[in-house]
Protein backbone atom coordinates (compact mmCIF):
# COMPACT_ATOMS: atom_id res chain seq x y z
CA UNK A 1 0.00 0.00 0.00
CA UNK A 2 2.81 2.40 0.92
CA UNK A 3 4.67 1.50 -2.29
CA UNK A 4 1.52 2.24 -4.33
CA UNK A 5 1.23 5.67 -2.73
CA UNK A 6 4.92 6.44 -3.38
CA UNK A 7 4.49 5.32 -6.99
CA UNK A 8 1.47 7.60 -7.34
CA UNK A 9 3.39 10.59 -5.95
CA UNK A 10 6.24 9.95 -8.42
CA UNK A 11 3.74 9.64 -11.28
CA UNK A 12 2.05 12.86 -10.15
CA UNK A 13 5.26 14.85 -10.36
CA UNK A 14 6.08 13.17 -13.67
CA UNK A 15 2.83 14.41 -15.27
CA UNK A 16 3.30 17.87 -13.74
CA UNK A 17 6.78 17.92 -15.28
CA UNK A 18 5.26 16.75 -18.58
CA UNK A 19 2.74 19.59 -18.37
CA UNK A 20 5.62 22.04 -17.96
CA UNK A 21 7.33 20.49 -20.99
CA UNK A 22 4.23 21.09 -23.15
CA UNK A 23 5.21 24.73 -23.63
CA UNK A 24 8.68 23.67 -24.83
CA UNK A 25 7.10 21.43 -27.47
CA UNK A 26 4.86 24.31 -28.52
CA UNK A 27 7.96 26.42 -29.16
CA UNK A 28 9.71 23.63 -31.10
CA UNK A 29 6.80 22.76 -33.43
CA UNK A 30 6.76 25.08 -36.45
CA UNK A 31 3.07 24.92 -37.49
CA UNK A 32 0.49 27.54 -36.50
CA UNK A 33 -1.39 27.36 -33.20
CA UNK A 34 -4.75 26.22 -34.61
CA UNK A 35 -3.10 23.58 -36.81
CA UNK A 36 -1.04 22.34 -33.86
CA UNK A 37 -4.13 21.95 -31.65
CA UNK A 38 -6.07 20.25 -34.48
CA UNK A 39 -3.41 17.56 -34.74
CA UNK A 40 -3.07 17.31 -30.96
CA UNK A 41 -6.79 16.72 -30.40
CA UNK A 42 -7.19 14.37 -33.36
CA UNK A 43 -4.28 12.10 -32.38
CA UNK A 44 -5.29 12.23 -28.70
CA UNK A 45 -8.89 11.30 -29.60
CA UNK A 46 -7.68 8.27 -31.59
CA UNK A 47 -5.44 7.14 -28.72
CA UNK A 48 -8.20 7.74 -26.16
CA UNK A 49 -10.64 5.70 -28.29
CA UNK A 50 -8.15 2.82 -28.39
CA UNK A 51 -7.83 3.01 -24.59
CA UNK A 52 -11.63 3.04 -24.15
CA UNK A 53 -12.04 0.00 -26.38
CA UNK A 54 -9.19 -1.84 -24.63
CA UNK A 55 -10.75 -1.13 -21.22
CA UNK A 56 -14.24 -1.98 -22.59
CA UNK A 57 -15.74 1.33 -21.42
CA UNK A 58 -19.27 2.18 -22.59
CA UNK A 59 -19.28 5.19 -24.93
CA UNK A 60 -23.05 5.68 -25.05
CA UNK A 61 -24.32 9.09 -23.87
CA UNK A 62 -27.50 11.15 -24.35
CA UNK A 63 -27.85 13.87 -26.99
CA UNK A 64 -27.97 16.55 -24.27
CA UNK A 65 -24.76 15.22 -22.69
CA UNK A 66 -23.08 15.12 -26.09
CA UNK A 67 -23.88 18.80 -26.63
CA UNK A 68 -22.51 19.66 -23.16
CA UNK A 69 -19.28 17.74 -23.83
CA UNK A 70 -19.02 19.42 -27.24
CA UNK A 71 -19.21 22.89 -25.68
CA UNK A 72 -16.46 21.94 -23.22
CA UNK A 73 -14.41 20.58 -26.12
CA UNK A 74 -14.62 23.92 -27.92
CA UNK A 75 -13.51 25.69 -24.75
CA UNK A 76 -10.45 23.45 -24.30
CA UNK A 77 -9.60 23.86 -28.00
CA UNK A 78 -9.69 27.66 -27.62
CA UNK A 79 -7.63 27.36 -24.43
CA UNK A 80 -4.88 25.41 -26.20
CA UNK A 81 -4.93 27.69 -29.26
CA UNK A 82 -4.54 30.84 -27.15
CA UNK A 83 -1.86 29.14 -25.04
CA UNK A 84 0.35 28.23 -28.00
CA UNK A 85 -0.36 31.52 -29.75
CA UNK A 86 0.73 33.37 -26.58
CA UNK A 87 4.08 31.56 -26.87
CA UNK A 88 4.34 32.64 -30.51
CA UNK A 89 3.49 36.26 -29.66
CA UNK A 90 5.82 36.52 -26.63
CA UNK A 91 7.75 33.59 -25.14
CA UNK A 92 7.33 30.56 -22.89
CA UNK A 93 8.12 32.39 -19.63
CA UNK A 94 5.51 35.12 -20.10
CA UNK A 95 2.89 32.61 -21.25
CA UNK A 96 3.45 30.34 -18.23
CA UNK A 97 3.42 33.30 -15.84
CA UNK A 98 0.04 34.38 -17.19
CA UNK A 99 -1.21 30.79 -17.30
CA UNK A 100 -0.47 30.40 -13.58
CA UNK A 101 -3.35 32.83 -12.90
CA UNK A 102 -5.74 30.11 -14.08
CA UNK A 103 -6.25 28.50 -10.67
CA UNK A 104 -7.13 31.90 -9.30
CA UNK A 105 -9.64 32.61 -12.07
CA UNK A 106 -11.35 29.42 -10.95
CA UNK A 107 -12.07 31.06 -7.59
CA UNK A 108 -14.32 33.56 -9.37
CA UNK A 109 -15.81 31.20 -11.97
CA UNK A 110 -16.68 28.49 -9.44
CA UNK A 111 -19.13 30.66 -7.41
CA UNK A 112 -21.04 31.49 -10.61
CA UNK A 113 -21.28 27.88 -11.82
CA UNK A 114 -22.01 26.40 -8.38
CA UNK A 115 -24.08 29.41 -7.22
CA UNK A 116 -22.21 30.23 -4.02
CA UNK A 117 -21.07 33.52 -2.51
CA UNK A 118 -17.63 34.96 -3.31
CA UNK A 119 -15.22 34.51 -0.39
CA UNK A 120 -13.77 37.87 0.80
CA UNK A 121 -10.13 36.70 0.89
CA UNK A 122 -10.41 35.76 -2.80
CA UNK A 123 -10.87 39.44 -3.64
CA UNK A 124 -7.75 40.35 -1.63
CA UNK A 125 -5.74 37.62 -3.36
CA UNK A 126 -7.01 39.00 -6.65
CA UNK A 127 -5.26 42.29 -5.88
CA UNK A 128 -1.95 40.42 -5.47
CA UNK A 129 -2.46 38.63 -8.79
CA UNK A 130 -3.02 42.00 -10.50
CA UNK A 131 0.17 43.30 -8.82
CA UNK A 132 2.10 40.30 -10.15
CA UNK A 133 0.80 40.90 -13.68
CA UNK A 134 1.75 44.59 -13.42
CA UNK A 135 5.34 43.72 -12.44
CA UNK A 136 5.61 41.25 -15.32
CA UNK A 137 4.38 43.84 -17.81
CA UNK A 138 6.45 46.70 -16.35
CA UNK A 139 9.56 46.00 -18.44
CA UNK A 140 7.86 44.09 -21.26
CA UNK A 141 4.92 46.13 -22.53
CA UNK A 142 5.94 45.13 -26.08
CA UNK A 143 4.82 41.61 -25.15
CA UNK A 144 1.25 42.79 -24.48
CA UNK A 145 -0.28 40.39 -27.06
CA UNK A 146 1.33 37.42 -25.33
CA UNK A 147 0.16 38.67 -21.93
CA UNK A 148 -3.45 39.08 -23.08
CA UNK A 149 -3.51 35.70 -24.84
CA UNK A 150 -1.91 34.04 -21.81
CA UNK A 151 -4.53 35.49 -19.46
CA UNK A 152 -7.33 34.47 -21.85
CA UNK A 153 -5.87 30.97 -22.02
CA UNK A 154 -5.78 30.80 -18.21
CA UNK A 155 -9.40 31.95 -17.99
CA UNK A 156 -10.57 29.36 -20.55
CA UNK A 157 -8.60 26.64 -18.73
CA UNK A 158 -10.30 27.49 -15.44
CA UNK A 159 -13.73 27.63 -17.08
CA UNK A 160 -13.09 24.22 -18.62
CA UNK A 161 -11.88 22.75 -15.30
CA UNK A 162 -14.96 23.96 -13.39
CA UNK A 163 -17.34 22.66 -16.07
CA UNK A 164 -15.50 19.33 -16.27
CA UNK A 165 -15.73 19.05 -12.48
CA UNK A 166 -19.48 18.69 -12.88
CA UNK A 167 -19.17 16.13 -15.68
CA UNK A 168 -16.76 13.85 -13.76
CA UNK A 169 -19.32 13.45 -10.98
CA UNK A 170 -21.66 11.50 -13.30
CA UNK A 171 -19.57 10.30 -16.26
CA UNK A 172 -16.36 8.37 -16.93
CA UNK A 173 -13.43 10.74 -17.35
CA UNK A 174 -12.03 9.01 -20.46
CA UNK A 175 -15.41 9.17 -22.22
CA UNK A 176 -15.71 12.87 -21.41
CA UNK A 177 -12.28 13.56 -22.88
CA UNK A 178 -12.92 11.50 -26.02
CA UNK A 179 -16.04 13.47 -26.94
CA UNK A 180 -14.38 16.77 -26.01
CA UNK A 181 -11.40 16.01 -28.25
CA UNK A 182 -13.69 15.08 -31.16
CA UNK A 183 -15.72 18.28 -30.70
CA UNK A 184 -12.51 20.30 -30.62
CA UNK A 185 -11.33 18.75 -33.89
CA UNK A 186 -14.68 19.51 -35.59
CA UNK A 187 -14.65 23.10 -34.29
CA UNK A 188 -11.08 23.78 -35.48
CA UNK A 189 -11.83 22.09 -38.82
CA UNK A 190 -14.72 24.52 -39.36
CA UNK A 191 -12.54 27.45 -38.27
CA UNK A 192 -9.67 26.52 -40.58
CA UNK A 193 -12.08 25.92 -43.47
CA UNK A 194 -13.55 29.41 -43.03
CA UNK A 195 -10.18 31.14 -42.63
CA UNK A 196 -8.09 29.20 -45.15
CA UNK A 197 -10.85 28.10 -47.51
CA UNK A 198 -10.29 24.45 -46.65
CA UNK A 199 -7.39 22.04 -46.20
CA UNK A 200 -4.62 21.72 -48.75
CA UNK A 201 -1.57 19.51 -49.24
CA UNK A 202 0.61 22.01 -47.36
CA UNK A 203 -1.50 21.49 -44.22
CA UNK A 204 -0.51 17.80 -44.13
CA UNK A 205 3.02 18.29 -45.45
CA UNK A 206 4.81 18.57 -42.11
CA UNK A 207 8.48 18.06 -41.35
CA UNK A 208 9.59 14.84 -39.72
CA UNK A 209 10.45 16.81 -36.57
CA UNK A 210 6.95 18.30 -36.39
CA UNK A 211 5.32 14.89 -36.80
CA UNK A 212 7.44 13.42 -33.99
CA UNK A 213 6.79 16.27 -31.57
CA UNK A 214 3.06 16.38 -32.40
CA UNK A 215 2.81 12.68 -31.57
CA UNK A 216 4.70 13.21 -28.29
CA UNK A 217 2.38 16.14 -27.48
CA UNK A 218 -0.80 14.16 -28.21
CA UNK A 219 0.27 10.84 -26.69
CA UNK A 220 2.54 11.61 -23.71
CA UNK A 221 1.42 15.15 -22.82
CA UNK A 222 -2.30 14.63 -23.48
CA UNK A 223 -3.66 11.06 -23.52
CA UNK A 224 -1.08 9.46 -21.18
CA UNK A 225 -1.00 12.42 -18.76
CA UNK A 226 -4.79 12.48 -18.54
CA UNK A 227 -5.17 8.73 -17.92
CA UNK A 228 -2.44 8.79 -15.24
CA UNK A 229 -3.90 11.87 -13.52
CA UNK A 230 -7.21 10.02 -13.14
CA UNK A 231 -5.57 6.79 -11.94
CA UNK A 232 -3.48 8.40 -9.18
CA UNK A 233 -6.61 9.86 -7.58
CA UNK A 234 -7.07 6.43 -5.99
CA UNK A 235 -4.02 7.00 -3.75
CA UNK A 236 -3.65 10.81 -3.62
CA UNK A 237 -6.19 13.44 -2.60
CA UNK A 238 -7.50 15.87 -5.27
CA UNK A 239 -6.08 18.75 -3.16
CA UNK A 240 -2.55 17.32 -3.38
CA UNK A 241 -2.94 16.97 -7.14
CA UNK A 242 -4.17 20.56 -7.53
CA UNK A 243 -1.41 21.93 -5.30
CA UNK A 244 1.26 19.95 -7.16
CA UNK A 245 0.09 21.32 -10.51
CA UNK A 246 1.09 24.78 -9.26
CA UNK A 247 4.66 23.57 -9.89
CA UNK A 248 3.96 23.43 -13.64
CA UNK A 249 5.08 27.04 -14.34
CA UNK A 250 8.23 26.54 -12.23
CA UNK A 251 9.19 23.42 -14.19
CA UNK A 252 8.35 25.31 -17.37
CA UNK A 253 10.53 28.31 -16.43
CA UNK A 254 13.52 26.05 -15.72
CA UNK A 255 13.07 24.08 -18.94
CA UNK A 256 12.59 27.26 -20.99
CA UNK A 257 15.88 28.73 -19.75
CA UNK A 258 17.64 25.41 -20.40
CA UNK A 259 16.33 25.04 -23.97
CA UNK A 260 16.12 28.69 -25.07
CA UNK A 261 18.45 30.75 -22.79
CA UNK A 262 18.86 33.60 -25.28
CA UNK A 263 15.10 34.17 -25.40
CA UNK A 264 13.81 33.12 -21.99
CA UNK A 265 16.06 34.82 -19.40
CA UNK A 266 13.89 37.65 -18.05
CA UNK A 267 14.29 40.70 -15.76
CA UNK A 268 14.13 40.49 -11.96
CA UNK A 269 10.72 42.24 -11.98
CA UNK A 270 9.35 39.42 -14.15
CA UNK A 271 10.45 36.76 -11.66
CA UNK A 272 9.18 38.86 -8.73
CA UNK A 273 5.77 39.21 -10.40
CA UNK A 274 5.67 35.51 -11.29
CA UNK A 275 6.61 34.61 -7.70
CA UNK A 276 3.78 36.76 -6.31
CA UNK A 277 1.27 35.08 -8.63
CA UNK A 278 2.49 31.55 -7.79
CA UNK A 279 2.50 32.21 -4.03
CA UNK A 280 -0.99 33.71 -4.27
CA UNK A 281 -2.32 30.69 -6.18
CA UNK A 282 -0.75 28.22 -3.72
CA UNK A 283 -2.06 30.24 -0.74
CA UNK A 284 -5.53 30.22 -2.29
CA UNK A 285 -5.36 26.41 -2.62
CA UNK A 286 -4.25 26.02 1.01
CA UNK A 287 -7.01 28.32 2.33
CA UNK A 288 -9.63 26.45 0.30
CA UNK A 289 -8.41 23.10 1.60
CA UNK A 290 -8.45 24.35 5.23
CA UNK A 291 -12.00 25.60 4.81
CA UNK A 292 -13.18 22.24 3.42
CA UNK A 293 -11.51 20.37 6.31
CA UNK A 294 -13.18 22.69 8.84
CA UNK A 295 -16.58 22.15 7.20
CA UNK A 296 -16.15 18.36 7.36
CA UNK A 297 -15.08 18.41 11.03
CA UNK A 298 -17.95 20.69 12.13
Amino acid sequence: MQNDKLKSYLLLHLIVFIAGFTAIIGEIITVGSATLVWYRMLIAAILMYAYIKFMKIDLRISKKTFLQFSLAGIIIALHWITFFEAINQSNISITLAMFSTGAFFGSFIEPIVYKRKLIPYEILLGVFVILGIYLIMKDGIEEINGVILGILSAFLSSLFAVINGKFVATHTASVISFYEFIAGVVFITMYLACINGGFNTEFFNLSQSDWIWLFVLASVCTAFAFIVSVAIMKDISPYTVILSYNLEPIYGFILAVMFFPEKEIMSWTFYLGSGIILITVILNSILKSSKKLNQKSS
